[in-house]
């Protein structure tokens, strides 16, 4: 069914801790012989499998049938373009903005946009304070109540508070809240969440005065320089949306690059043997 070899696997959706949070909020997820996570669901009463951000393997209908999941539809969403001959797209493939982080401090900090640079350097030389710590694990926490109320008014989806809180649950270690504070007042934060040697970008707010202090520049400087210090190789920053052209040159003047991914893709094989 495919004609090319599995890359290496480390997106978020397939880490062995989304898998936990989705179990702690009565999901399903099944893991294949060969070590990927497929997420079962049901749409209008059809059940559906679900192959998130990762490249399917060569023999993914083997893994399937072992599963027992060859006669469901499957929706792929390859982490990178690949061959999917059988198809039916279904969504066009979309530009993440990536931060490489294994190059020296220097060489990330030159890569910064001149703008961006300038931003951050008036933000440092504030007495903004910046603070890391895991997220609590409470789908009330303040956090995730502003992101609520915050994609409910911007219009954009995200995970819902309780699954986000189910990953700080089972691998606070791998959840990173940096937040901004000057002369006591809070400013704004940002919440990442690691994943073998990758970080991504999930959710983050900043008030007006955050915004007039430049709070995100050094919060996400910040981020990148302790990531980067802790190993990690890839900070991903999320989707570039057409809707969001400030956002999106946010992130690019950060230094990230784009990266396209394979879009998603429907494969149904109601006669598959087995």
């Amino acid at each position: 069914m495919f004609d090319e070899a599995p890359t290496a696997q480390n997106a978020l959706m397939q880490d062995a801790a989304f898998a936990q949070a989705l179990r702690l909020c009565g999901g399903e997820p099944v893991h294949l012989p060969g070590g990927l996570m497929v997420l079962r669901r049901r749409i209008l009463g059809v059940p559906l499998a679900m192959l998130p951000r990762a490249a399917p393997p060569l023999d993914l209908n083997d893994q399937l049938r072992a599963a027992g999941l060859h006669r469901i539809p499957l929706i792929l969403s390859p982490d990178r373009p690949c061959p999917l001959p059988r198809s039916l797209r279904l969504r066009n493939p979309v530009t993440l903005a990536v931060v490489d982080l294994t190059a020296p401090h220097h060489a990330r900090r030159a890569r910064l946009h001149q703008k961006w640079r300038n931003q951050l350097r008036r933000a440092e030389n504030t007495e903004m304070t910046i603070t890391r710590a895991p997220l609590p694990p409470d789908p009330a926490t303040c956090v995730l109540r502003l992101e609520d109320r915050q994609s409910r008014l911007r219009g954009y989806a995200n995970w819902p508070a309780p699954l986000t809180a189910a990953f700080a649950s089972v691998a606070p270690d791998q959840t990173n809240l940096f937040r901004a504070a000057y002369q006591g007042r809070r400013l704004g934060h940002m919440l990442f969440l690691s994943h073998g040697d990758h970080v991504s970008y999930h959710l983050g707010h900043s008030n007006a005065e955050g915004r007039q202090l430049g709070a995100h520049n050094l919060l996400l400087w910040r981020a990148m320089d302790h990531f980067a210090k802790a190993g990690f190789t890839v900070l991903e920053l999320g989707v570039l949306s057409e809707k969001t052209p400030g956002l999106n040159r946010f992130k690019l003047r950060a230094g990230a690059q784009r990266i396209t991914t394979g879009g998603t893709h429907l494969c149904f094989r109601p006669l598959a043997k087995g």
